[in-house]
């Protein structure tokens, strides 16, 4: 299943995309739950699949199936429904699946010809470090260049969600943990991440974390290897690896990560960019007011972004 996050009159809610249309997952519940007669469907359907992605996979697996129910109930009776439960994509914005993470984790220096181009050696643990809530936008927001800098780059991420609490959790369980897998720039004001020896600056400023264009089940992604990464500017081939070049699988950043902290349902875990990121570049290329970001992730999707230049502050 792929689980969108969409905006429809003033009301960002989750529904499940196939095919061009979306079903609103919670309004489909309430009305399975009404065609069975059930009392208080309304507070049912709320409380096992709530309209906000967070609270939604707080529900787990259990949550997940039901939605599935749902949506097969609504695609063999949809035009008897009473609610508007089924969109046109094109007739709604679509947001980033997850919008208010507890965490978001990064992980730098996880593909091979990254290391190699930025002149390090193989990390013997993961680097990480973070980024927060504040810097998400959605497949069909701009990515905002403010006159900071003018060292704006991009990172082509293929990231993962924590689908239950994880702690401890070893890394033949590892997957079982995962909701599901989607794609994030991580767009960075690199003189701001040299400025110290902590990166957080350069990754932390307004909008530098486009997510989407949706969040693909484990279920329906069983195998986070051997997917092809590609990113272009305007067109451009920049970025091109494979998700087997990670030195830190998915498998191993969840046991990892799960034993320094306890992870939550609908936190957001960056793996990794692969080489080829403008600051490394000879001659160097930063991102400029106009350019077109897309990152093409295999049985993802595509993410793109236009940049757009700020004038004043943030």
């Amino acid at each position: 299943m792929k689980l969108v996050s969409f905006r429809y009159e003033g009301h960002t809610r989750i529904g499940s995309i196939a095919d061009g249309q979306i079903i609103d997952l919670n309004l489909a519940y309430r009305s399975l739950l009404e065609s069975q007669g059930v009392i208080r469907a309304e507070q049912i359907a709320e409380a096992y699949i709530p309209a906000r992605m967070v609270e939604f996979l707080q529900g787990g697996e259990h949550s997940l199936q039901l939605a599935k129910q749902a949506v097969e109930y609504v695609q063999q009776n949809g035009s008897a429904l009473k609610y508007k439960v089924v969109h046109q994509a094109a007739d709604v914005k679509i947001e980033a699946p997850v919008q208010t993470p507890g965490k978001m984790i990064c992980v730098g220096h996880n593909y091979r010809e990254h290391i190699l181009e930025m002149g390090r050696g193989f990390p013997p643990v993961p680097v990480v470090f973070a980024k927060f809530s504040n810097t998400i936008i959605g497949p069909q927001d701009d990515i905002p260049f403010f006159p900071i800098s003018e060292q704006l780059d991009y990172e082509a991420e293929f990231a993962f969600v924590i689908g239950k609490r994880a702690r401890d959790v070893p890394q033949d369980q590892a997957l079982d943990y995962v909701a599901g897998y989607t794609i994030v720039n991580d767009v960075t004001y690199r003189d701001l991440q040299r400025r110290t020896l902590q990166w957080l600056q350069g990754k932390t400023v307004e909008g530098t974390a486009p997510m989407g264009p949706w969040l693909v089940t484990g279920d329906e992604l069983a195998d986070p290897t051997g997917l092809e990464v590609v990113l272009t500017v305007n067109g451009e081939e920049r970025q091109c690896s494979n998700t087997s070049n990670l030195v830190f699988s998915v498998a191993y950043l969840v046991e990892f990560l799960s034993n320094l902290m306890t992870l939550e349902p609908g936190d957001v875990i960056l793996t990794g960019t692969p080489g080829g990121v403008g600051v490394a570049r000879d001659p160097q290329v930063f991102l400029k007011d106009g350019d077109i970001v897309r990152i093409e992730i295999d049985r993802i999707g595509a993410l793109e972004n236009k940049v757009s230049k700020v004038e004043g502050g943030q």
